[in-house]
């Protein structure tokens, strides 16, 4: 793609999930028409898109119509097959490139990256064959043993600390590959999202200090010195760096455990906006959303810049049973009472536990008001404290 792909053009969306719905509305009012690709004929994404192809991501009829529809194709989840990635860039411009994306839903090869581009990551083995299950360190007990593929928000993972442990939750997990990652003394989480166009530039979002609650993000905190500088800058030379590595073209998150001893080693990376970049769409001039319509169309980038302080509540389906064993609509009315509230639903037709709903974000003129005031909207959801 030469020159970028102005308002008017068509741009696809691979996944119709509350990510694809929140590109959708940015490309939107950005002045694009737009197109997804779901099987769900009730996706949220999809029912606020020009167009919705219901199909199966493998589907070749359907990846010919979104082919055909749109002038350039981003995805919104990493679990998209990187062949159908792979087919629609025969035809059209894809972002990112399916290879990324491989790379990304593949923990033994995104480690082996992370090593490549000498970003520190927690010690770990990769277990395939009994001979090396049989073969792994001691050193890497007490260990988290996770599956290489299809993986999320705390899927398909198992702590361990003998190795009959290990070898208990590998037979669990049917003896599929497998990544045996070393525990290590955490002092906190963050990430880091960064934007990279087809020419190399490069912008980032402020770095976000995360809380995570049985493997699914809970709160997200954005705000200046929310962490120490020396962090702040190698997390964003970490994060820069591997994306470079993989000549990425999108918007990509790092996850980064801080340990207690003040250094960073990298979780994972999604190659798409992340649960904990939502506040941008409040408390920035430009948001995660926005910076993928720009990578995907070839438009200029420009740095974020934060204007509040923001604090975010993931907002799970267990909300709507706080009060009663019914689905019950939580109390938006009072919620939105309160100053900086800015709630975002994602249009979801029904309410399960654990499922993830909508976010809250706060934003105001002081770290210590954001923070009150969350922990206000906090008591009227019934979402435990922070």
């Amino acid at each position: 793609m030469n020159a970028p792909l102005l308002p008017g053009a068509t741009l696809g969306v691979m996944g119709g999930g509350q990510l694809g719905r929140m590109f959708i509305h940015a490309a939107q009012r950005m002045g694009y028409f737009t197109a997804v690709l779901d099987p769900d004929a009730d996706s949220p994404a999809g029912r606020v898109s020009h167009h919705h192809i219901v199909a199966e991501y493998l589907d070749a009829p359907g990846l010919g119509q979104l082919a055909e529809t749109c002038d350039a194709i981003t995805t919104e989840f990493e679990n998209v097959p990187a062949p159908a990635l792979a087919r629609l860039a025969a035809y059209t411009t894809v972002s990112p490139a399916a290879a990324s994306v491989a790379i990304a839903q593949d923990r033994a090869q995104e480690k082996a990256h992370f090593v490549r581009c000498g970003v520190p990551c927690a010690p770990y083995a990769v277990i395939e064959t009994a001979e090396q299950l049989a073969a792994v360190d001691d050193a890497l007990l007490p260990g988290i043993l996770k599956t290489t593929r299809l993986g999320y928000d705390g899927k398909g993972q198992a702590r361990v600390s003998t190795r009959a442990e290990l070898a208990s939750a590998w037979a669990v997990m049917k003896n599929v590959a497998c990544v045996l990652e070393k525990m290590l003394p955490l002092a906190a989480e963050c990430s880091v999202i960064v934007a990279r166009g087809a020419d190399g530039q490069m912008v980032n979002l402020p770095i976000q200090r995360n809380l995570h609650r049985d493997g699914i993000l809970a709160v997200t905190e954005v705000y200046e010195e929310n962490m120490p500088a020396a962090q702040v800058e190698s997390a964003l030379a970490a994060a820069k760096s591997i994306a470079s590595g993989l000549n990425y073209v999108g918007v990509l998150c790092v996850e980064f455990f801080v340990l207690q001893d003040g250094s960073l080693v990298v979780n994972e990376i999604a190659p798409r906006p992340h649960n904990s970049g939502h506040a941008s769409m409040d408390c920035c001039d430009v948001s995660q959303f926005e910076l993928q319509v720009r990578t995907l169309a070839g438009l200029p980038l420009v740095q974020p810049r934060q204007h509040s302080p923001a604090l975010m509540l993931n907002l799970l389906g267990d909300l709507w049973f706080v009060r009663s064993e019914q689905s019950t609509t939580p109390p938006w009315a009072e919620v939105l009472a309160l100053p900086g509230a800015h709630l975002h639903l994602y249009g979801k037709a029904k309410a399960s536990r654990g499922r993830k709903m909508g976010h809250l974000t706060l934003t105001g003129d002081s770290v210590q008001a954001v923070r009150a005031v969350a922990l206000q909207a906090a008591a009227l959801l019934g979402i435990e404290g922070f």
